[in-house]
């Protein structure tokens, strides 16, 4: 969603003069804002999803599906209660698309730790900040944290009072479900979140289906299938090349969002900036009757009103076509030309809170090489522009669809003048470029462009270097939009100038500090990659095993760094057809677990852990050994694992050296949950919820992009030629309405794509 600042945006001639000031003032306000807050801690750990809904309508008489660009409308009535002061369990927000709505939980969930995981965390915080000070001294040294016993009784004793949820356990109310979770988050019961968090989602999604007529739909999906084709919107829309924010020959303006001046200014002052529409390619997914070369007519392609245009504008529009398809077509390749081609597709993020600055450093940095992974275990977007493509995620596209660079700036050479230029490698979507933590800052092996003067700057003013050096990367950038309300603003009291450019760095984890006047909230990470999935269940599974990582990696000390330049590698290959299935990533395999957690574990006498502390060894290294920061073993310190192997772990028998192996990280997850006390509802229901992924892991379970590209190859309107017809759509939504409805299961659902598929292709 971004920064919602309320005012009258600047047209980019003026935006691009006020970039400097903007820049300034916003580096001067994140010094204020780092100085004041670098000293916070939460308590508690807080955490939230946020989900992109889209809104459809099915013309049943013509077989066809088009967005609903109604969000101005639905959110009015869905944001009444936030506005009323009323205690709201979901929380409503506009998205780039018209046809879009974000919901998130009324409140942040907590996870208050258990006194293990309070000892852990302190214990390895203290670990690390022993093996920083012995690295900057040179001291080969090892500090081994002592056991105090006196603390067993105290951590044996944890969790004994399971609570008493007899008398929740046949209720289906979603509602109910969620307003009894306050009754049972304190640190007796710190997973309650689990029995939380789908109930919310089915909730939100019904909440925005009761506003809907009868033939409209509420769906999580990631790209609208048809979105960019002929007469794609209801009520119908289409496009004008000549004027207006995206001048696209695809995408009208009216599915942009125009509740809020911020998506239509961006859109319009990206296209400014690079001074030319936004080229978006995607390979075509190659068929038996695809041609070949495949080359899209564009002049056919208009998204134009056949019967309500003029001569003269008509031939003016298939001028442009045709001078477009001159300059950018590209063989292979499927062509979009505007921001809502990327920004126009619904996805899944999730936001922490940690205990302190240090936490919310090593979360950012940690979860960085999970992003490929979680994308790839998440794919969802197979099809753009009624064609089918050969990648499986949305990345790539939405990184095309923001990227504001000029071609001097892609190049590093100005055609003009022939003069050479500060090139910028990367659109401002993209994964990130650097580890933050100051401990992790070897594994940083890629070149980073950064305002050196900014750098300078900030390290003046006590900012710690690594930081800094991330910071002053982001402010590269100019701002996209300026409010002229939000011109002159206290930089100690305020900090608008600094999220404005923040903000408008999409990257795959964004670190995010405490925001001026809100006390309650803290230094927070949000991790990006992840791909809206089809059915609230399968979402509340990423949502909670992202959750269960992140107290994994701190209860545990792990360390998941690889390369930086070996993240960047696998982003690319995470969004390739069926990379959860035939492609291998690169991942840690030692993952550095203490030996002073392992002795822990031991005095808590809890027998389920025995049996895994043998299976797990083959990722164990000494503490020392896992914060080795020689070139030799940074190189050395990843394998190439598929995404089966990393998620449910490899198979070592019993001769193998330990060494080749990688337990996995659901079984480490179950290695964690058995080490803390869990009631037995709670327990079967995380399960469930690991379960799916391993499953999914292992190919058992398809990927909603699998399971889409299916459907239309086993359509019966499908000709063999990538090509997606708006009665393949149309059957396509109806079923995946019907899935996330509960009229049938995900299970019947694969089945009966199956079946069509087997017919058709027997």
């Amino acid at each position: 969603m971004g920064l919602l600042s309320i005012g009258e945006p600047l047209s980019w001639p003026e935006t691009k003069s006020y970039a400097e000031y903007i820049r300034e003032h916003g580096i001067k306000q994140f010094i204020n804002l780092y100085n004041l807050c670098k000293t916070k801690t939460s308590e508690v750990l807080k955490f939230g999803d946020e989900i992109e809904y889209m809104i459809v309508k099915f013309d049943h008489q013509s077989k066809k599906v088009r967005v609903s660009n109604r969000a101005i409308e639905l959110l009015k009535i869905l944001q009444e209660p936030e506005e009323n002061g009323q205690d709201c369990v979901s929380l409503w927000r506009p998205e780039f698309g018209a046809y879009m709505v974000e919901g998130t939980p009324g409140q942040p969930y907590s996870m208050n730790p258990t006194p293990l995981e309070q000892y852990l965390m302190t214990a390895n915080h203290q670990q690390q900040q022993q093996q920083q000070q012995d690295s900057d001294s040179g001291s080969n040294s090892t500090s081994e944290l002592i056991i105090n016993n006196d603390n067993d009784d105290n951590i044996n004793n944890e969790n004994n009072n399971d609570g008493d949820d007899d008398d929740d356990k046949n209720i289906q109310d979603d509602a109910f479900i969620i307003d009894n979770n306050n009754l049972k988050t304190s640190s007796s019961s710190p997973f309650s979140f689990v029995n939380v968090i789908e109930a919310n989602m089915r909730l939100r999604r019904k909440q925005v289906q009761d506003l809907l007529d009868d033939n409209e739909a509420v769906l999580s999906i990631s790209p609208f299938p048809t979105l960019g084709t002929l007469d794609f919107c209801e009520p119908r829309s289409f496009v004008h090349p000549t004027f207006g924010f995206s001048r696209s020959l695809f995408f009208p303006d009216e599915a942009i969002f125009t509740g809020h001046p911020r998506f239509c200014t961006i859109a319009n002052n990206i296209r400014e900036r690079r001074g030319r529409n936004v080229d978006i390619y995607l390979p075509i997914f190659r068929d038996q009757n695809t041609s070949s070369p495949f080359i899209e007519n564009f002049v056919d392609a208009l998204n134009i009103d056949h019967n309500n245009i003029d001569d003269e504008q008509k031939r003016k529009y298939e001028e442009i076509a045709n001078e477009r398809q001159r300059i950018v077509n590209k063989e292979d390749h499927i062509y979009m030309d505007a921001m809502g081609f990327g920004m126009g597709c619904c996805c899944l993020q999730v936001t922490f809170q940690a205990s302190n600055i240090d936490e919310a450093c090593c979360l950012y940095d940690q979860l960085a090489p999970l992003c490929p992974i979680m994308m790839a275990l998440s794919a969802a977007s197979p099809i753009f522009r009624g064609f089918l493509s050969d990648i499986d995620c949305r990345w790539s596209v939405i990184a095309q669809s923001v990227d504001d660079r000029t071609e001097a700036e892609i190049t590093g050479h100005c055609q003009e003048n022939g003069q050479s230029y500060g090139r910028i490698p990367k659109s401002r979507y993209d994964s990130i470029d650097l580890y933050i933590s100051p401990q992790h800052v070897h594994y940083n092996d890629i070149n980073v462009v950064y305002n050196e003067r900014y750098y300078e700057q900030m390290v003046n003013n006590h900012i710690p270097s690594s930081i800094a050096k991330h910071i002053a990367h982001l402010f590269i950038r100019d701002p996209l939009v300026i409010f002229k309300e939000k011109m002159d603003v206290d930089d100690t009291k305020e900090s608008d100038h600094f999220e404005n450019i923040q903000s408008t760095n999409w990257q795959t984890m964004r670190f995010k500090p405490p925001p001026l006047g809100q006390l309650e909230i803290g230094w927070r990470v949000e991790f990006r990659p992840m791909e809206l999935q089809l059915t609230d269940t399968e979402n509340a599974a990423l949502v909670i095993f992202i959750v269960l990582l992140t107290r994994l990696i701190l209860s545990f000390n792990l360390n998941l760094l690889i390369p930086m330049s070996k993240v960047e590698e696998n982003m690319k290959v995470a969004q390739e057809r069926d990379a959860v299935k035939n492609k291998r990533f690169w991942f840690r395999r030692n993952i550095s677990f203490p030996q002073n957690i392992r002795e822990h574990l031991r005095v808590r006498r809890k027998p389920q852990c025995w049996s895994s502390i043998k299976q797990l060894s083959n990722c164990f290294t000494s503490t020392s050994s896992g914060y080795d920061r020689s070139k030799k073993n940074i190189e050395n310190c990843c394998v190439q694992l598929t995404i089966d192997e990393i998620i449910n772990g490899t198979h070592v028998n019993d001769g193998d050296d330990d060494s080749s192996g990688f337990p996995g990280l659901i079984p480490l997850l179950n290695f964690y949950l058995d080490s803390v006390e869990i009631d037995a509802e709670t327990r079967c229901k995380l399960n469930l919820y690991l379960r799916l992924i391993s499953s999914r892991a292992k190919g058992e379970l398809p990927t909603a992009a699998q399971l889409i590209r299916r459907f239309v190859i086993g359509h019966n309107d499908y000709h063999n030629d990538s090509r997606v017809s708006s009665r393949i759509a149309y059957d396509l939504l109806q079923q995946l309405n019907q899935l996330q409805t509960d009229q049938i299961t995900l299970e019947q659902l694969i089945k009966n794509i199956n079946d069509n598929f087997n017919k058709k292709n027997q």
